[in-house]
């Protein structure tokens, strides 16, 4: 419980705002973007690093809970909003991802896209770590989930 407590308290209503933009916003997305892509995934020649199809939505819960945590501190310790901007940018990006590598097949533009998410995750890592260490730290397992990505999707854009 400490996790969600910022100067001592919990705000019920913004915390559950923040969680779940980007767990329900990346369920619809990843519904929409891979609903009639999963066939082609299948197909599709993946590196032997390449975790089951099952992995994914598991992983991506635990992260989009953990950044909108991170979100909610991060926007507690501050009263400039432009400080939040960055995880509002980088939140567009991982959303639109999806559909440029599954549903429009574009899988260079995605990898040029997800390098510039990955920047994005870092920027907004070192603003929210200025704001909260909490917040900056929560953010750390995104970027290590798509700096794997990045290299998953280089390998699978080279290998078809």
């Amino acid at each position: 419980m400490e996790l969600l407590k910022v100067n001592g308290k919990i705000n019920a209503g913004k915390l559950t705002a923040n969680v779940l933009l980007p767990v329900v916003g990346g369920s619809l997305v990843g519904y929409f973007a891979t609903r009639n892509a999963k066939k082609e995934y299948k197909r599709l020649e993946k590196p032997d690093f390449s975790p089951p199809s099952w992995v994914f939505p598991t992983v991506w819960t635990g992260l989009y809970t953990a950044m909108g945590i991170a979100r909610y501190r991060a926007a507690a310790k501050t009263e400039k909003k432009e400080r939040l901007l960055p995880y509002d940018i980088q939140l567009g990006l991982n959303f639109l991802w999806s559909f440029l590598f599954f549903k429009w097949n574009l899988r260079g533009a995605a990898f040029v896209e997800i390098a510039l998410l990955l920047g994005m995750i870092t920027l907004t890592a070192y603003e929210f770590y200025q704001l909260d260490r909490t917040a900056g730290n929560l953010m750390i397992p995104y970027a290590a989930w798509v700096t794997f990505a990045l290299g998953l999707n280089y390998s699978i854009w080279k290998m078809n």
